[in-house]
């Protein structure tokens, strides 16, 4: 029974038919002989049922009853009795008539509290079975009510592994509820146990906790989890839940815009899913795979779909309803009326929405969203740009709402995704009207601001300690001291780089939830922001149309420039990076230098025509702030020529900018310097000249540990050592310290993070971009933290050409010129091989 009991159906069911057979060929029918025979048919018949078919499971439970009524009277014949029936229920659950277990639980439940004594375990068990029936049918009151009691049982009698598997079903009732959080801290505890007892059903709890992942929009990391998960689930031979990930992992690819991998996962699922019997399941897949073709042309703006795909949603709702699937069958006519409205079919589209019930508490917030779109652009179809935006307004602010509840930095983040397509409608419909007019002008920077780099609007709140997170973090800058040791000696690395990626993901689960990441703070409306601007002049940059166009707010007025195309405004950005990129080291040959100077300086000439030329003219000296779009946060403004030697701040929002501007403390100067950088510690050292009452952190001392509580209460904190930015999981960029890496994870514990920071690393300003513009890296992690400014680099540099700036950058500041200003004038005598910028607060 072991693998039956460690989730392994499979194996299990071979294992149980072989003994089955033995007990056949036994000459005896004793009482013994007949409730052993009857247990394994019981167990044989939820192994079956997974990995044959519902109605393979159901004959054996009808098998098991024949030979229990032949049992003499006495408790074996009674529990057995109760056992038939309770596994019966859970057939069913699995299978998805979910009506029938219910009724089936509600009979059992009097007989089993009364009849049956062992300590509670068959009792809990089912109390946790009958929570996941509740849980399918959008009962979470009655779901939880189950699990708190099974809960304590479990708890009381010991019953460990039935522990882990109510506190996964506790992260189940969480997730219906909404608090994406909460589950995914019931799903660690659950899957702490499992890693200690055994290990078999951690691949269910990964998919949990991918499908948790993917309410919060965090794709990526839900599709990871799933990819883990998937190998395992398929060598349990358990047909269902491999089904289950499959559909989630089809989910994860439509995230990712990968519409062919949905449709191979769907399609896999949905035959596995007939293969059971399940029906419920197999209209979900069909759902799935619909999805991915509607999301395929609904990307692609002005394609228009045949009839036969809104038809098979249509029709697909009709069979989803008549199963009770209430919101499976509402979102399938939602993705309908899309598509009949892309087709110009405002009538069958309006008679469709009409259909479609108003949310529950329950329903996901995808759907809750989709909904809004599909009430927004039937506004948009009928001419009624006012109402169009009403929904877009009230679907972002709901969507709010939820992100206020999330935990980590990574899920407040990963939820703007779903309010991505009625962001961009919204900015549509106010774009047209602001080409016309300057009130049209100013509605459009509100809106941009609605659906923008949000994290940077939390003001961080202290951070409860997670001794398990502490000591992944503490073993990951470990290993990677080692390898970096072991590649220095020629050693094999292989083994190392796989474990810092398990604790890294370990470490990412633990971090969604172990703090909530913020207290909201409103979005700042236009005038709070004219009245900070003051002087200085702020554009936000916007995509419309394969258009870049600029915002531009000037002493209390708005108005809408159109810049040049943005597909090759972005492709000069990135191959001007490339430039700076190989530009940077010190010793480059003098020919290769100015051949890859003069292709730089093309492009950043370009660059200037297309983007910055017609505004400098306006400026004067006066600073700019500057909102860019996701492909453009890398750009070396000071790089343009009309731009050279101009105070220029880069912040992720309006909102971000006006307040870090607000912050203003004061605090001792930190100077630290890292391992293997060519003259760190002379450069730190040769700062304490311009901050004599420094405090200097260098050479054996510049541990992690020394720095991060040096950055506490900092006033500006200067920081020169080899650093890595992290694409793949942002907050895991690096500064290198002596006994390891600085993650940029732990500097979200700063309680008092750094006014200013100067982060003489390359790459250290470079973010990656999220859903809603939203930047995470390094130094963006530090500006979400509380820092005012932070002056990065945003392509690779020379070790001496950055010591050289940093050296007229901090006596610049030392002077009291203002950071924007003072890394402008620094970076103005090479700006090419400084490509550093100002981001937050300049």
């Amino acid at each position: 029974m072991a693998v039956a009991s460690d989730m392994r159906p499979g194996p299990a069911a071979r294992l149980l038919n072989k003994a089955l057979s033995r007990l056949v060929r036994v000459d005896q029918a004793g009482p013994e002989h007949l409730e052993l025979q009857a247990r394994i048919l019981i167990s044989l018949a939820s192994a079956d049922a997974e990995v044959i078919s519902t109605e393979a499971g159901l004959a054996h439970l009808e098998t098991a009853e024949q030979v229990r009524s032949r049992l003499p009277p006495g408790q074996p014949r009674s529990v057995l009795r109760l056992t038939v029936k309770l596994q019966r229920a859970l057939v069913l659950m699995r299978a998805g008539r979910w009506e029938e277990s219910l009724a089936l639980f509600a009979a059992i439940f009097p007989a089993l509290e009364a009849e049956v004594d062992d300590n509670g375990f068959l009792l809990t068990r089912n109390l946790l079975n009958r929570s996941m029936v509740h849980v399918q049918m959008n009962n979470p009151e009655a779901a939880f009510a189950d699990l708190r009691r099974a809960l304590k049982l479990a708890v009381e009698n010991r019953h460990t592994l039935l522990e882990a598997k109510v506190r996964q079903g506790l992260g189940d009732s969480a997730q219906l509820a909404g608090d994406v959080p909460q589950a995914l801290h019931h799903y660690e505890q659950a899957a702490r146990i499992f890693a200690a007892a055994g290990p078999g059903s951690l691949p269910f709890i990964r998919l949990d906790q991918a499908r948790a992942l993917l309410s919060a929009g965090l794709s990526e990391e839900a599709a990871r989890h799933l990819d883990e998960a998937l190998p395992q689930l398929r060598s349990a031979g358990s047909i269902q839940q491999v089904a289950e990930a499959e559909v989630a992992r089809a989910a994860a690819a439509i995230l990712e815009h990968d519409y062919s991998l949905a449709r191979k996962f769907a399609s896999a699922a949905r035959r596995r899913f007939l293969r059971r019997g399940n029906a419920r399941w197999a209209e979900i897949a069909a759902l799935t795979r619909l999805r991915a073709d509607a999301s395929e042309i609904l990307a692609a703006e002005r394609s228009k779909p045949g009839t036969r795909l809104p038809a098979e949603f249509a029709g697909l709702a009709e069979r989803l309803n008549e199963l009770g699937m209430r919101d499976e069958a509402a979102a399938a006519r939602l993705f309908a009326v899309r598509l009949y409205l892309r087709r110009q079919q405002v009538d069958v589209a309006e008679r469709l929405l009409a259909q479609v019930p108003k949310p529950r508490q329950t329903t996901p917030i995808d759907h809750r969203m989709l909904l809004r779109l599909c009430r927004a652009e039937l506004a948009v179809a009928t001419e009624r740009p006012l109402s169009a935006l009403a929904q877009a307004r009230a679907g972002l602010r709901e969507l709010g709402a939820i992100r206020d509840r999330m935990g980590g930095l990574d899920l407040v983040c990963g939820t703007a995704v779903h309010g991505q397509e009625l962001g961009k409608l919204a900015l549509q419909l106010v774009l047209r009207r602001a080409r016309r007019n300057a009130p049209g002008a100013k509605r459009m920077f509100a809106w941009l601001e609605r659906t923008r780099a949000q994290v940077y609007r939390y003001e961080p709140l202290p951070v409860i300690e997670d001794p398990v997170l502490a000591k992944h973090i503490t073993e990951m800058r470990h290993v990677q001291r080692t390898i970096q040791r072991n590649r220095l000696e020629g050693e094999p690395v292989k083994a190392l780089e796989q474990r810092y990626a398990t604790l890294q993901q370990e470490a990412s689960r633990l971090g969604w939830y172990t703090s909530q990441w913020g207290k909201p703070r409103p979005v700042c409306t236009p005038d709070e922001v004219v009245e900070q601007l003051g002087e200085r002049v702020l554009v936000s940059l916007v995509g419309y149309n394969g258009q870049l166009y600029s915002l531009v707010v000037d002493r209390g007025t708005f108005r809408l420039l159109k810049l040049g195309p943005l597909a090759e405004i972005i492709e000069t950005a990135k191959q001007l990076h490339a430039d700076l990129d190989a530009l940077a080291p010190d010793h480059l040959p003098t020919p290769l230098a100015e051949t890859v100077a003069a292709s730089a300086r093309r492009r950043a000439d370009k660059l200037d025509g297309l983007i910055s030329a017609s505004l400098a003219k306006t400026l004067g000296d006066r600073e700019l702030v500057i909102v860019p779009i996701g492909q453009l946060y890398a750009l070396p403004w000071g790089a343009l020529p009309s731009l050279r030697g101009h105070p220029v701040t880069i912040a992720p929002s309006a909102t971000a900018w006006v307040s870090a501007s607000k912050r203003s403390t004061q605090g001792p100067v930190l100077l630290a310097g890292g391992p293997g950088v060519p003259g760190s510690v002379g450069e730190v050292r040769k700062l304490r000249d311009v901050y004599p009452a420094a405090r200097l952190v260098d050479g054996a001392n510049a541990t992690s540990e020394t720095v991060l509580a040096a950055l506490e209460g900092t006033g500006m904190a200067h920081l020169v050592a080899h650093g890595a930015h992290e694409p793949a999981n942002a907050l895991f960029s690096r500064l290198e310290l002596v006994d390891g890496p600085l993650f940029a994870h732990e500097t979200t514990r700063l309680a008092r993070p750094p006014e200013r920071v100067v982060l003489a690393a390359c790459e250290l300003a470079m973010s990656h971009i999220r859903p809603g513009e939203e930047a995470l890296g390094f130094a963006g992690t530090l500006l979400a933290s509380g820092s005012r400014t932070v002056i990065g680099a945003v392509a690779r540099v020379g070790d001496r050409a950055a010591a050289d700036a940093m050296a007229d950058l901090h006596r610049r500041l030392a002077s009291g010129t203002s950071p924007a200003l003072a890394l402008a004038e620094a970076t103005a005598v090479d700006p090419l091989r400084r490509p550093f910028l100002c981001l937050g607060a300049g």
